[in-house]
């Protein structure tokens, strides 16, 4: 591990030294054209520093010139739009000094973050083997990842890097349990390289067992009501990393502002079952729209505003749990709104993994081995999302409509998607009919191609409230009850039913009523 780490902050303690940040390296990836790669390092305060971009045969491709800021002694240049490709030598020059980047490649940027589950290395997941095995056939996908580090200050460099921008190899792919390099990420910059053939630079920064809370900069607690100070939080025993608020946006995400970023994955909210869960559907959406917000602007507007941003809503953990914190959790990831993206949560795409399930797990049921199908799903999101992809179906198939049978006691629901039925569960769905709540389960009658109807045995014609799937533990491996037809798991909700209100000459027959179906307000908070 030692041979890895490297202090990052030295050019800048030496006042003199000539250097790029931190995370320049040999092997890395730059963002490439619409956007231009940001670059950045240390000097001599007031020096002028020129960097060149160098192609086959040492002919310049691009030269630029900055100023070092005193008394930071840092430069900074941005990087004229580069089409994908390479390999390219990058230099930086200072009177007679100079550094050399060797093997730079221009592609996209995509950063990964969260907790344990995307620290787990490919060594840990299925057929592990066969995936460290491969990893020699990517060569145009590098990998870098930042050391674990917590600071009460916001930092401009990280102070230590675990993995330095390498090409993949089952060593630094499979380095142990719970280090480098992230499966999810791999998997992902992986399948994005497979469907768009050009250069893919993937940026670990992550950390097991930490809440939102630490990743959040004081502005987006602020936003959520939170305290700021250090002491707010009492650690709570079920978590092992860092809870004090933003100290890992602080030493972890903060450094990494300058860079030019073509997209986020995001798998963390585990620890938030504990902590501050009904929060989460603010501390998230205030996350993403800070953490661009950043970016954006520590990139001199290179990275986009509405940086794409991809999550893993949870997967399970106990079969038999004391409450639903995991299903509230879930919900609050789409900010109670069932699906992304959405109002609040533009520009976003999540991968549902409440049916990738694993008991056996040997890292414990929180961790499922299945990061496969969490990565496909995600690059699914990311293809729609941040490239485009009209005809991809990304997310499966969610209600739009409930027409209540009175007379025969059943609700019919409406789907977006043509329906695949796995399963059917009596308990994937529940009605709630009388105050205070009691959820009662509504067996499913029958499946059609777009509808499902449902049997309200014990619930009258008073429907109050509709949900789907919410259980820490809602069903078994790929077995949940609903499916599109690309295998997509419908994802879970929560909803208010309330009755469309009625306009005189235009009553619905007594035989049926349709209900409104609205994002659980009053439902949603574990009663």
């Amino acid at each position: 591990m030692a041979a890895w780490v490297l202090l990052a902050l030295a050019p800048a303690a030496a006042g003199v030294m000539l250097g790029f940040a931190s995370y320049y390296g040999h092997h890395m990836v730059l963002q490439k054209e619409p956007m231009g790669a940001v670059v950045w390092g240390y000097g001599e305060p007031g020096a002028t520093v020129t960097v060149v971009l160098s192609g086959n045969g040492g002919l310049i491709v691009m030269k630029k010139t900055a100023q070092v800021k005193g008394p930071s002694g840092t430069w900074t240049t941005v990087l004229d739009p580069m089409d994908q490709g390479g390999p390219y030598t990058l230099t930086a020059r200072q009177g007679s000094e100079n550094v050399t980047l060797q093997d730079i490649y221009f592609g996209d940027v995509w950063l990964c973050s969260g907790q344990s589950n995307m620290v787990m290395t490919v060594l840990q997941i299925a057929n592990a083997s066969r995936e460290l095995a491969d990893a020699a056939r990517y060569s145009y996908i590098r990998i870098f990842a930042a050391a674990p580090a917590r600071s009460d200050v916001e930092l401009e460099d990280l102070e230590r890097i675990e993995l330095p921008w390498s090409i993949p190899t089952a060593e630094n792919l499979g380095h142990g349990n719970f280090t480098y390099f992230s499966a999810v990420c791999w998997l992902l910059g992986r399948y994005l390289y497979e469907a768009l053939g050009y250069p893919i630079g993937l940026v670990e920064a992550a950390w097991g067992g930490t809440p939102i809370e630490a990743w959040s900069s004081q502005r987006a607690l602020r936003a959520c009501g939170l305290p700021e100070d250090s002491g707010s939080i009492s650690p709570h025993p079920h978590l092992s990393g860092p809870q004090t608020p933003s100290v890992l946006w602080n030493a972890m995400i903060h450094p990494l502002l300058n860079m030019t970023l073509r997209g986020v994955a995001w798998y963390q909210g585990e620890a938030n079952t504990f902590l501050h869960t009904d929060l989460y559907n603010c501390t998230f959406p205030a996350l993403v729209a800070d953490w661009r917000w950043a970016f954006h602007a520590a990139s001199a507007g290179q990275t986009q505003p509405l940086l794409p941003f991809g999550f893993v809503q949870l997967s399970t953990y106990r079969r038999q749990s004391p409450d639903d914190s995991f299903a509230r959790l879930r919900w609050h990831q789409t900010a109670d709104l069932g699906v992304v993206p959405n109002a609040r949560l533009p520009g976003t795409f999540m991968a549902v993994a409440m049916d990738l399930c694993d008991e056996r797990s040997p890292y414990g049921s929180v961790h499922p081995r299945d990061k496969q199908n969490v990565a496909h799903r995600l690059q699914l999101g990311a293809r729609a999302v941040a490239y485009g992809e009209k005809d991809v179906v990304f997310q499966g198939p969610y209600p739009t409509q409930a027409i209540l049978e009175v007379t025969k006691g059943l609700l019919n629901l409406t789907y977006s998607q043509e329906l695949v039925c796995r399963r059917r569960d009596t308990q994937a769905f529940e009605v709630c009919c009388s105050t205070p709540c009691r959820w009662l389960p509504a067996s499913v009658v029958a499946v059609g191609s777009h509808t499902v109807t449902l049997a309200l045995a014990g619930c009258g014609t008073l429907v109050l409230a509709l949900r789907y799937a919410w259980a820490e533990w809602p069903c078994e491996y790929q077995s949940c009850a609903l499916y599109n037809t690309q295998g997509l798991p419908a994802p879970p909700f929560i909803l208010d039913a309330l009755p469309v209100g009625e306009t005189p000459g235009h009553s619905k027959p007594p035989a049926e009523r349709e209900l409104l179906l609205l994002p659980g307000s009053s439902f949603s908070h574990g009663i």
